[in-house]
């Protein structure tokens, strides 16, 4: 075509000349975008690739630093146990306790042994090998947690013996010399460079794991596996370190006797301020002025302690009781004496069982009570004490616990202070069920073996019983003729017992007769100036105070009568005056003192003896030796005063009327109470009330004496 057609071209060719040109240029754009997205893929595949061969360079590096880092920490602990112990037994004198150092770690050199093997019997480059990693910690976990709970709760043994050594100047250079001799590839100087690594190894499993899963494709066969066992290692840690924690609690459940100087010297300007602090919130817990920590499972299972150690505590003693009655009763031994009994037969009987009963089988029975009852019984209230110390200490760390308050931020002591008392409680809920259950049962159990005993007892009496029955007084009558003839003696035998005891209470409430010390007289002269004579009363036996405003005082001491009843108005309880100071005393313990006047005739002796000084005495002057006497036998014995008796000892007067006077001394010895005889009755007077007289100065009567 022509210039001149071309140009002469109609607009729909041009437009299509135009339209073909846009699409060649669009293809060749097409083109290089597709070469660009190709090289953009090669690209990211060959970094893809690269970070693939990364991963599994630092995943086979992780698997590597596991089994080289496990080879190396068991030879460590196989040098310390083997090397190094050996090495320290030498040293002389030998070390306290040393053994306690390796307490546990055998069990720990056992599971490294063995998951070392597991692991070198594939290698690291197999495929296959984080499977049979994953399974070998799997099958490790029960044994691994158990060697490394005890090992980790001991470790604190461990750095106390350390120390303990430390302390020793002379010692210590010699064992680090040892140490350093045995391992010179290794800088050591201590002990516990070798023994921590545990402590640090058993932490270090969960990183490892967790690094070999973060190198680990998602799409690995082995990678649930992995994170499998990494969820395993860490709660294997959680469990150890709650196992230590409750076994760092056992300090608290330790019962020490300590004295006040050891108690004092255990007092520091920390520990008086811990204490204050808590007497403070104790205060304002049971004032309501702050809220109570209540925690209904746990008040629960301490009041069921509480009930469970008061039925131990009692059961105990009242055993220990049992046996002490029993060993007096085995102290009598009737049978060596003669017995009151009709027949030969009858006493011989009684004799040959009675000695049965206290060489065989009282001594029988006490022996297995003591076995059986009375030893299980001691070691279970020991064992109380543990649980009693742990109650005690959880309510000081509530103490602590509720000082805090409803605060956010914690310090680090003050979590401590959280930590600790979460602890206790945590492990007072999860063991004090199972032990108030197993002690209850040995309660149980000690009841039943001590009724068992009683039913053997019972048993081997009426055997020994059954071998006489015949030749016994008695043994014909029927069962209920029997008992009622066993309750008529009892009853008749208590009678005259009952009337011995109250003859000697009578005879200890007797008169009371003893001179008056100086002071005693100063006292009396105070006491009656003060409240007068019918105030004056004297003590028939020892008080001691056992309550609040109770005096102690000896027999025989004068007081004077205040009030007849205490503020309370017991009538058996009175206040006295003791010449200082005031209390009460038993209304019982009190008599009346009877004081003689200036005037009083003198009190007759054996002799009839008159002296010429008279002066001025009461009932617990002793007589003065007369100067000068005049013996006259033609006087007669009076009542110079009316005198009222105060038990069946005594006997009533009345003033004027003649006495007999048989003794001018009680039992004692004492001339201060006469036995007299008046109007057909004997019994004792204070010699002070009576008087001779001449024999015409009276009526004519019957002769008394």
């Amino acid at each position: 075509m022509d210039p001149d057609s071309r140009t002469a071209a109609s607009p729909a060719e041009l437009r299509e000349e135009v339209m073909g040109g846009a699409a060649e240029g669009d293809v060749t754009e097409k083109v290089e975008e597709e070469k660009e997205e190709a090289a953009e893929g090669e690209v990211e595949a060959q970094a893809k690739a690269e970070q693939e061969a990364l991963t599994a360079q630092r995943q086979l590096l992780t698997v590597k630093e596991l089994i080289q880092t496990e080879r190396s920490y068991l030879r460590s602990l196989e040098l310390c146990t083997g090397t190094i112990r050996r090495n320290l037994h030498l040293i002389q004198p030998p070390l306290d306790n040393l053994d306690s150092m390796f307490l546990h770690i055998d069990g720990v050199i056992d599971m490294s042994r063995c998951l070392l093997s597991l692991l070198e019997q594939t290698e690291v480059s197999d495929p296959d090998f984080l499977r049979v990693l994953c399974e070998a910690f799997l099958s490790l976990r029960s044994d691994m947690e158990k060697a490394y709970k005890e090992y980790l709760a001991n470790y604190n043994i461990i750095t106390s013996l350390e120390n303990s050594y430390k302390q020793k100047e002379a010692l210590w250079p010699e064992i680090v010399m040892v140490i350093k001799s045995s391992a010179p590839e290794v800088n050591a100087s201590s002990l516990t460079f070798f023994l921590v690594m545990p402590v640090q190894r058993i932490a270090r499993y969960p990183l490892l794991l967790q690094t070999i899963q973060k190198h680990t494709d998602p799409t690995h066969p082995a990678y649930p596996a992995l994170e499998h066992a990494f969820h395993i290692a860490v709660e294997m840690n959680c469990n150890i370190n709650e196992y230590k924690r409750f076994r760092e609690v056992d300090k608290y459940k330790k019962t020490e006797t300590l004295t006040i100087i050891d108690k004092m010297n255990r007092l520091t300007g920390h520990s008086i301020a811990k204490k204050t602090a808590r007497l403070s919130q104790y205060i304002k817990v049971e004032a309501g002025i702050v809220p109570k920590l209540k925690d209904e499972e746990f008040d629960v299972l301490q009041g069921f302690f509480c009930v469970l150690e008061r039925g131990v505590v009692n059961l105990h003693e009242n055993v220990i009781a049992f046996l002490t009655c029993m060993q007096l009763y085995l102290q009598c031994r009737p049978e060596e004496h003669d017995l009151d009994i009709v027949g030969d037969k009858a006493a011989v009987c009684y004799k040959e069982i009675s000695t049965a009963l206290r060489e065989w089988i009282y001594p029988t029975f006490e022996h297995r009570v003591q076995t059986l009852v009375c030893k299980p019984l001691c070691s279970l209230r020991e064992l109380l004490q543990g649980p009693r110390n742990l109650i005690r200490k959880r309510m000081d760390k509530l103490l602590d616990f509720e000082a805090l308050g409803e605060k956010s931020n914690l310090s680090y002591e003050e979590q401590e202070v959280a930590t600790a008392y979460r602890t206790i409680n945590a492990l007072l809920l999860a063991e004090l069920p199972s032990f108030n259950a197993t002690a209850l049962q040995l309660l149980w159990g000690a009841l039943g073996t001590f009724s068992c005993l009683h039913r053997d007892l019972a048993a081997d009496v009426e055997q020994l019983f059954a071998s006489y029955t015949n030749e016994l007084p008695h043994s014909q009558l029927k069962p209920s003729a029997f008992w009622e003839w066993a309750e008529g003696c009892i009853c008749e035998q208590a009678e005259r017992l009952d009337g011995l005891i109250q003859s000697i209470q009578d005879d200890l409430k007797g008169p009371i007769v003893q001179p008056l010390s100086p002071t005693s007289q100063r006292r009396l002269k105070i006491l009656t100036d003060k409240f007068g004579p019918s105030k004056i009363y004297q003590l028939t036996g020892h008080v001691t105070g056992g309550r609040e405003l109770d005096l102690t005082l000896q027999r025989g001491e004068l007081v004077a009568l205040m009030t007849e009843m205490d503020t309370r108005g017991d009538r058996r309880r009175w206040l006295v005056d003791a010449g200082g100071p005031r209390g009460y005393v038993p209304s019982a313990m009190l008599v009346h003192y009877h004081q003689v006047s200036k005037d009083s005739p003198l009190s007759p002796h054996i002799a009839t003896v008159i002296s010429r000084t008279e002066g001025r005495r009461h009932s617990y002057t002793p007589l003065a030796q007369p100067a000068r006497t005049v013996t006259t036998p033609y006087f007669q014995v009076v009542a110079g005063y009316d005198f009222t008796a105060r038990s069946r000892h005594e006997v009533t007067l009345q003033a004027g009327e003649p006495v007999r006077l048989l003794e001018s001394h009680d039992k004692r010895g004492n001339p201060e109470w006469s036995l007299v005889e008046v109007r057909g009755q004997r019994g004792y007077v204070p010699s002070s009330y009576l008087t001779m007289v001449p024999s015409s100065a009276l009526q004519p009567s019957p002769p008394y004496c």
